[in-house]
């Protein structure tokens, strides 16, 4: 019997293939190579393409666990474990990510029409939502005990999330800061600089002078902070860089600088 979150699995999955089909078609591709995987013919775009079938793999894999783990259905679990009472099931917790998941449908749109990047970075963040939605979901419901399902969550998570999340961090605090600072002048991408590092340092000084801070509030502060660096490489990015002149050009070029060109002087030898 197919569960109901396996369904949405195999769903999203198909959905996705026949997205990578028709990128692939639409990118340059060619007879049934975007259906055949390149098999009988081309499927355009590598790059997209392929992360679009990965997408679609990956979401029916899922697809295929979630049947076999019946949802975390308790009666399911009562039966795996042996047991005569079926064990009680807790409500979910607070999630998050439902609006990164909506963050990162708005990446992909937003590179849609603007950076290639843009567009990869937020097929990255779905990815990520997809797979941490899936566990704690999973996790919530693993036993009665909320602080059990916690720990087993963050006992299957943390060693991936840990440093993915500081590698995915700099990478785009990196690009966006470098969108940004491209976007301005020499002399504003510096007082630009200067204010962030006056923001970042004096929200570390907020944070540390209150030890009893709540959780969530620093987990907001870090994604409105995630949220202001993100738009502000995104406005940098879709406004452009700065024309960057040769030591020596002024404003106005090399023939500004040097002068009209001088016209060719024959010179006439007579004996």
């Amino acid at each position: 019997m197919i569960t109901t979150g396996s369904k949405w699995f195999y769903g999203l999955g198909l959905a996705v293939l026949v997205l990578a089909a028709a990128y692939g078609w639409t990118t340059g591709g060619n007879g049934l190579g975007p259906v055949s995987a390149g098999y009988k013919g081309a499927v355009g775009d590598h790059f997209g393409y392929g992360l679009l079938v990965a997408a679609g793999v990956v979401s029916i894999m899922f697809g295929v666990v979630a049947t076999a783990t019946r949802d975390a259905d308790a009666e399911a679990v009562s039966q795996v474990a042996g047991t005569e009472r079926v064990p009680e099931v807790t409500p979910a917790g607070t999630s998050y990510w439902p609006p990164i998941a909506a963050f990162g449908a708005a990446l992909v749109v937003i590179g849609l029409v603007s950076e290639p990047l843009l567009f990869v970075a937020g097929l990255v963040v779905l990815g990520v939502v997809l797979v941490e939605w899936t566990v704690q979901t999973w996790a919530d419901r693993a036993t009665g005990d909320p602080e059990t399902n916690r720990r087993i969550r963050n006992r299957l998570m943390n060693p991936l999330e840990y440093p993915a999340a500081g590698a995915l961090a700099l990478g785009m605090i990196a690009i966006a800061f470098s969108r940004l600072f491209l976007a301005l002048s020499a002399e504003a991408a510096v007082w630009v600089a200067i204010a962030m590092a006056v923001v970042v340092v004096a929200g570390g000084f907020l944070v540390a002078s209150r030890p009893r801070i709540s959780s969530n509030v620093v987990v907001g502060l870090l994604v409105a902070g995630a949220l202001v660096v993100i738009g502000l490489g995104v406005a940098g990015g879709v406004a452009g860089t700065r024309e960057f002149h040769e030591p020596g050009e002024s404003d106005h070029g090399a023939e500004g600088a040097l002068g009209p060109a001088a016209a060719p002087v024959t010179v006439e030898v007579t004996r």
